[in-house]
């Protein structure tokens, strides 16, 4: 151990000052260059001078790339060069010097392969694509067949628990209310917005998702079914490295993506640059049937609808730190997503009335050009305060979002007795959006020992919205601006917030964290259109503790508890009324109030492998969207709302098995009970289930270094608010292989093999009924090609500790 802890130091004093310590002050050294027994160049191994007779350790140091290597030679006396690294059997070779020869070069030294090694290598490749941790689920992405192509959207479908609904929100373990954080950095968008951007996200660029159900204190206490934690690759070597891809998407439509990323290590400069474009298709197959009923009356409708968007969507990525000395560290980084998007939505709606020359069919030709930009701008720093640990940490971000949808709605009513003579009824609207976030955070965190610790930190955001939505009347080619359908509104917000954390150990074998987190809100929204102003001025504590308990050296249990917040999306308090559909419209709710959730949640934990989480939430005036029929004219408005009660219990196993040495097995299952309690037209209606989610994927090592993996999920039927969403199940598998020493992957999957990824819900108040069954042309070919490249060491990035959660309530990423 000591000879190992003396290795460690030498070790990191090359790291720290790019050269061995002085040993002995002369100017005698060891060469020699290493190579296996196919001549091929060992890189990086390790070499130490060990003393013949103690075998203690007395220096050494690490082979270059080109498998020389160089180090002092000690003083006179017998030694061994002992040379290990991985792949390869540790050897070595005695050697002595005198004063007449207190230097030596070993020329060549020939490396043999481990077999075993090599062996325990190539089953590492099919690492297990999720591992559990005592306080969240890690999922990795990097490195396989089926996030080749893909986008990160795509990968959060396949992920342990996840579900995005109809409207583009995203749910864990069945709960609204989650956030998505980007490398530590809570996004700003939701909803179609969050959607677009996931789905401008190569996933060739992500390494693994974090999937959080209960953060401590220190995070943001928005987000009321815990957080993902999207982490994109970062540069492991120094010199330069990075990748070029290239692939193509069939799906009905053609789509491609291409880009590639350079990193750039010299001195104290780390830098990266990231650059993707891509065409991608959005395709939507919608069934959809109402039911008006009244004592007076009863109206069916039946529609179906096309739509079909191309998106161009370039992205931009980069950024640089620079270590000032060993001690302190700044940086910053810009990302840039542009998206120019057009769509067409087609439908045929039939419409039945008791009356027969009431029916009549409608066609909806809408077309929407829209324009989406978000910047975003991050400067850091980090601070080594000690050599206990002692950290400070501190960012400043800005954020701007752009976007801009122009359309035209037509809109031809034929009725089917022809009693009454066709009609045209053309719109148009010009809605231009933005939003600016500025957001500024420090992070301190002081280690007392090595078991006790100490965190805390501040945060202040500041959040204008602005939404200027025009509605026209077209009329003989002309624009006539309709002032009933028209609306400005401006939100703005100020949060400040603070944070204690504290973490210890009571004993051997148990372990407790403890945090409090307060947020002061200050927000108005103001309609220009009505000249009315809602404001909110409100403070909140939001306590945390987490306690483990290890029972052996196999198996432990954490127990955790949180209070968090979900504030209403700033687009969500605009009071105006969206147009959809001469049936349809969405409208806004300024009276808006925050859900606030108690989550307790008991997680077991064997080998650090094996895993079942009891969870149980409660949230108050929880937040969803609610349909609301009107029968005197025949139109739906759906609105979020405030329920009473939303209550979930569930269960969640991670069960991986390795069938054979080639084969790996992760499957995941979730059981729960879920009741929500909302109030729709005066009457109070209780919606629950009883639901399971199942999850395998499989990684298999085939012949010739091929590797498949087959992706298996299964959800079953589940609530949400005032719907009740039926089962649904998919099959994807994929293909992949590396060539060029590895510097060359080939990859082809295909997804929703069968067509079965379906969404399809049924809301029933009072007798009427809002049924939906859609589809996204989730099944889809994908074939793809990325060439890596590098040249230098491997060394530690930096990781920056930025955490914004105003993004996502923006509605976009």
């Amino acid at each position: 151990m000591k000879n190992i802890f003396r290795l460690l130091l030498f070790t990191i004093g090359i790291i720290i000052v790019g050269q061995p310590p002085v040993i002995a002050q002369n100017n005698n050294f060891l060469t020699g260059t290493l190579k296996d027994a196919k001549g091929t160049i060992v890189g990086y191994a390790t070499v130490a001078v060990v003393q013949a007779a103690s075998k203690t350790i007395v220096n050494g140091g690490i082979s270059e790339a080109n498998g020389n290597f160089k180090i002092k030679a000690p003083a006179t006396g017998q030694y061994l060069l002992r040379v290990s690294a991985i792949g390869y059997t540790q050897t070595e070779t005695p050697f002595e010097l005198t004063n007449s020869t207190p230097s030596k070069d070993f020329g060549t030294l020939t490396l043999k392969e481990d077999t075993q090694v090599l062996k325990e290598v190539n089953v590492q490749a099919l690492r297990p694509t999720i591992t559990n941790h005592p306080d969240k689920m890690v999922v990795s992405i990097e490195g396989t067949a089926l996030s080749t192509g893909n986008t990160a959207y795509d990968v959060l479908l396949k992920s342990p628990g996840v579900f995005v609904d109809q409207d583009g929100n995203i749910q864990l373990n069945g709960k609204s209310g989650v956030r998505i954080m980007i490398d530590g950095k809570l996004t700003y968008l939701s909803g179609k917005e969050l959607q677009t951007m996931l789905q401008g996200m190569a996933a060739e660029n992500l390494k693994d998702l974090e999937l959080i159900t209960n953060p401590s204190a220190k995070y943001d206490a928005e987000g009321t079914a815990g957080i993902i934690n999207i982490n994109l690759k970062k540069n492991t070597l120094s010199g330069i490295n990075g990748s070029i891809y290239g692939g193509y998407q069939y799906n009905n439509w053609n789509a491609y993506s291409m880009g590639g990323n350079l990193n750039v290590k010299k001195g104290k400069w780390n830098s990266f640059v990231n650059a993707d474009f891509a065409r991608r298709i959005f395709i939507r197959d919608a069934r959809l049937y109402r039911e008006f009923n009244s004592p007076e009356s009863s109206t069916q409708f039946k529609q179906t609808a096309k739509e079909k968007g191309i998106r161009q969507a370039p992205s931009f990525r980069l950024g640089t730190d620079y270590d000032i000395n060993q001690k302190h560290s700044i940086g910053v980084m810009a990302n840039i997503y542009y998206q120019d998007m057009n769509t067409n939505f087609r439908s045929d709606l039939s419409e039945f009335h008791p009356q027969v020359q009431d029916n009549k069919r409608v066609f909806t030709n809408n077309r929407v050009q829209g324009k989406f930009a978000n910047g975003t701008v991050n400067a850091h720093y980090l601070g080594k305060l000690d050599t206990l640990g002692t950290t400070l940490a501190a960012d400043l971000d800005f954020v701007r979002i752009y976007d801009h949808d122009e359309a035209t709605y037509a809109n031809q009513f034929s009725y089917l007795n022809k009693v009454r003579p066709d009609s045209l009824v053309d719109l148009a609207n010009d809605n231009p959006s933005s939003f600016n976030i500025y957001s500024a955070k420090v992070d301190y965190t002081k280690p007392f020992t090595k078991k006790t610790k100490l965190e805390a930190g501040a945060k202040a955001s500041h959040v204008v919205s602005d939404n200027d939505l025009r509605f026209f009347q077209v009329a003989d080619e002309q624009l006539i601006k309709d002032f009933t359908r028209s609306n400005h509104f401006i939100y703005r917000e100020n949060i400040y917030a603070a944070y204690a954390n504290f973490s210890t150990s009571l004993g051997e074998k148990w372990k407790i964290q403890g945090g409090l987190r307060a947020e002061k809100t200050i927000s108005e929204g103001k309609s220009i259109t009505k000249d009315s102003v809602n404001s909110r001025n409100y403070l909140n504590w939001f306590p945390s503790i987490f306690l483990m308990q290890q029972v052996n050296k196999d198996y432990k249990v954490t127990y955790n508890y949180s209070r968090r917040i979900n504030r209403p999306y700033y687009g969500n308090l605009n009071p105006f009324v969206f147009y959809i559909d001469p049936y349809t419209s969405a409208q806004g709710n300024p009276y808006l109030r925050p859900q606030y959730t108690h989550s307790f949640q008991v997680t077991q934990s064997l080998k650090d492998t094996y895993s079942l989480s009891i969870g149980y939430a409660d949230t108050q005036d929880f937040m969803a969207e609610v349909p609301v029929q009107n029968n005197a004219n025949n139109t739906m408005v759906f609105q979020q709302r405030n329920g009473d009660q939303f209550k979930d219990i569930n269960a969640a196993l991670v069960a991986p098995i390795k069938i054979t040495p080639k084969w790996d097995m992760n499957n995941n299952l979730t059981v729960g009970y879920q009741s929500y309690t909302i109030a729709i037209s005066d009457q109070a209606i209780r919606n629950e289930q009883f639901f399971v989610y199942g999850q395998s994927s499989n990684n298999i090592q085939l012949p010739r270094d091929w590797r498949l993996e087959v992706n298996l999920d299964y959800r079953g039927p589940r609530v949400y608010a005032a719907y009740q969403i039926k089962q649904s199940w998919a099959v994807d598998a994929g293909l992949k292989r590396s060539f060029l020493n590895k510097k060359l992957e080939v990859s082809a999957n295909v997804t929703d093999i069968f067509r079965t990824r379906r969404f399809a819900g049924t809301s029933n108040v009072n007798g009427n009924v809002n049924e939906i069954n859609q589809y996204f042309a989730q099944r889809s070919l994908r074939l793809n090609l990325r060439y890596n490249f590098n040249k230098g060491e491997k060394f530690e990035a930096k990781k920056r500790n930025t955490n914004l959660e105003e993004l996502n309530r923006a509605g976009g990423n």
